[in-house]
């Protein structure tokens, strides 16, 4: 799971922006890692960053920009989707148990089950 990535490398490089709230450690563990329970997202940009396998458990996704993100087998448990951006994602057997998902744009996602939804485009 230390292949996490380059794209998440460009995104942190986002995190200068005053608009976002998210920790910029979290997202070094998670490069590092290819884990990073019950960190926080909140309003980052991990737009095309490639989490595949990684596990986001808990983690605080509020308002995420996580448009194309290949998320496949993914473990975002209990984690906090609400209002996150993620359109043309790829959540092929993730684990969305307990995940809330309120508000979160689903344009051209691709489900756990690979149905592809539009909803919020």
């Amino acid at each position: 799971m230390k292949k996490i990535l380059a794209a998440i490398t460009v995104a942190a490089t986002l995190i200068s922006s005053g608009a976002s709230a998210f920790d910029a450690e979290h997202v070094k563990q998670l490069i590092e890692t290819g884990n990073c329970a019950g960190c926080d997202f909140i309003r980052g940009n991990l737009s095309r960053a490639n989490m595949k396998g990684a596990d986001l458990s808990g983690a605080s996704l509020k308002g995420a920009n996580l448009r194309a993100s290949d998320m496949t087998e993914v473990n975002l448990n209990d984690s906090d989707l609400t209002g996150a951006d993620l359109s043309g994602a790829d959540l092929t057997d993730a684990d969305l148990t307990f995940s809330i998902m309120n508000g979160a744009i689903l344009c051209n996602t691709t489900m756990p089950n690979g149905e592809v939804i539009y909803s919020g485009c």
